[in-house]
């Protein structure tokens, strides 16, 4: 299978976002600076193997997992998304979890209310 550089960014980017980590994060992890990770993520640049693995490290992840068909379809998908919208909903998700049913129910409806107002 053969992967495009603008797939493969979107993919890092859609870890790296799930994971609630900036690209400065993954500077200090990996030692990559942020504007060539920047360049990775926005397809500018096709990175090496061997900085692929550093990447992956840095999310805690295996190598293999940048190329898996599964993953390729779910980043494919909130590629309309920006950056912003997508930490919003990652945001949302990690605090919801602590909410009981009726509370998800009541910031579902205040989120309904918002947009039919907007």
């Amino acid at each position: 299978m053969s992967i495009s550089p603008l797939k493969i960014g979107s993919v890092i980017r859609g870890h790296r976002l799930q994971k609630g980590l900036s690209q400065g994060d993954i500077e200090k992890r990996t030692g990559l600076l942020r504007c060539y990770l920047s360049r990775v993520e926005n397809g500018h640049t096709v990175p090496s193997l061997d900085t692929l693995h550093k990447i992956a490290d840095a999310l805690e992840m295996s190598l293999a997992s940048f190329f898996a068909e599964d993953t390729m379809q779910h980043q494919m998908q909130p590629h309309d998304l920006s950056d912003e919208e997508l930490r919003f909903l990652i945001q949302i998700r990690r605090y919801s979890s602590n909410l009981n049913d009726s509370d998800r129910k009541l910031l579902l409806a205040m989120v309904r209310k918002f947009a039919a107002t907007a």
